[in-house]
């Protein structure tokens, strides 16, 4: 079993911004939400997270209403990494990393020897060892970044949402980063911009415009000339990588212009 929607709908203050959405990733999948600004991926996995409930439709959990189960419990399961996560209390990595252990904390207190290994392991894993005594108001945005998956790591979750995760990042750590994603043994569900990072990473996608799925499937079924051109209102030219056999997308800015003179 694995974290679900079905048919999930949220109005928003009047403005509709998630319409109908079914997802049923397999356990283990990593899956790509795709889409314009505003097409509704960040919604989604606010759904998928708890933090707002929808107006028509279920998110689940092994099957139970993720409304039935209490936050506590949710949060042992599921991991998220918002956009904007932030801090407003000047403490150090290693405490923020920590601050993922909570759910695993019992009224007697949790196992310190548990907690430990993992926040150390998420450290490793994100490659913040050496910034693990530094305050957080002396990181980097890219930095802030890799400490906040870094605590969604030191939870020990099975469902790991990511909204934009690779923002801020450089280039290695955004492969770095994804290259962990896909190692873990979680199920995924993560909200990106870069269609050829979604392209090489993940298993499947989930294409949202205007709230709605207009696309769902493999990477080299979904990312097509025509999808990306209705989706983005740009031109592209999609191939197959020879070496990974999957799609690599190219932009024709030239195209564009042209649209734009006309």
């Amino acid at each position: 079993m694995t974290l679900q929607t079905r048919d999930v709908t949220w109005n928003r203050g009047g403005r509709l911004v998630v319409d109908g959405i079914t997802l049923d990733p397999r356990p283990g999948e990593t899956i790509g939400l795709l889409g314009p600004n505003g097409s509704g991926k960040s919604s989604l996995i606010r759904l998928l997270s708890g933090a707002v409930r929808p107006t028509a439709g279920l998110v689940t959990l092994d099957d139970t209403s993720l409304a039935a189960i209490s936050r506590r419990e949710a949060a042992r399961a599921i991991a998220t990494v918002t956009q904007h996560a932030d801090t407003v209390v000047d403490i150090t990595v290693c405490d923020i990393v920590a601050l993922g252990r909570i759910p695993h904390r019992g009224v007697f207190g949790g196992s310190r020897q548990a907690d430990t290994e993992a926040v150390s392991d998420a450290l490793e894993r994100t490659g913040l060892q050496g910034k693990a005594g530094e305050l957080w108001h002396r990181l980097s945005g890219g930095e802030r970044q890799r400490v906040h998956i870094a605590r969604a790591l030191a939870q020990q979750p099975r469902e790991l949402l990511l909204d934009e995760p690779t923002n801020h990042l450089d280039i290695r750590y955004q492969l770095d980063l994804l290259q962990l994603i896909t190692e873990l043994p979680v199920t995924t569900v993560v909200a990106l911009h870069d269609l050829n990072l979604a392209a090489m990473f993940c298993d499947a996608l989930l294409v949202l415009k205007d709230g709605r799925a207009v696309a769902a499937g493999s990477p080299n079924d979904v990312l097509t000339p025509e999808l990306i051109a209705l989706v983005y209102d740009v031109d592209a030219t999609v191939t197959i990588d020879d070496k990974t056999n999957r799609p690599r997308i190219v932009f024709n800015p030239s195209n564009r212009n042209d649209r734009l003179k006309a």
